[in-house]
């Protein structure tokens, strides 16, 4: 089959799973956090896929996710005294720390880790979590969003017609 038909096939089929997951067995533990899934799976193709692109997507986003926590948890507590520049100040200190982090590799693809630190806001925001309760479900989204990445890819890699030799 051409590529983009078995990448398309693979990624429908898999997307289909990885939602019935988080709708279905795993809707009490990380309610509502298949989109972090799919921003990781996203991350794993746009970090070059293979095994470099689920490790960055991980290390990455979780990383991210951590300073996000960290964010909040300023802007509520030793910067709440700042008023409506609480959170923007916050914001600002984890993106400088995304930044500087770069220069180690693991953390050297700085899109992964602003996934990440833009993805756990969504716990915190809307599903209502404190920031030490949203780390541990947005993190378990990151892995299982990776895992789909790197399976979807050897699925389409294995549904791709090889040109005759």
């Amino acid at each position: 089959m051409p590529a983009l038909f078995a990448l398309a096939t693979s990624v429908g089929l898999l997307a289909v799973l990885d939602t019935w997951l988080f709708v279905v067995p795993l809707a009490t533990f990380l309610p509502g956090l298949v989109w972090i899934s799919f921003i990781a799976w996203g991350c794993h193709f746009h970090s070059g896929g293979g095994v470099k692109g689920s490790t960055t997507a991980v290390v990455g986003m979780s990383f991210g996710a951590l300073v996000g926590m960290v964010a909040v948890m300023l802007a509520s507590g030793p910067l709440a005294g700042a008023g409506d520049f609480a959170a923007p100040i916050a914001v600002g200190l984890g993106a400088a720390v995304i930044c500087l982090a770069s220069a180690v590799s693991l953390l050297s693809t700085i899109p992964a880790s602003v996934y990440g630190f833009a993805a756990i806001a969504g716990p915190i925001l809307l599903a209502g979590l404190a920031p030490e309760k949203a780390i541990i479900p947005t993190i378990v989204s990151v892995i299982i969003g990776a895992l789909f990445g790197f399976v979807s890819e050897l699925l389409a890699n294995a549904l791709t017609k090889k040109p005759a030799a």
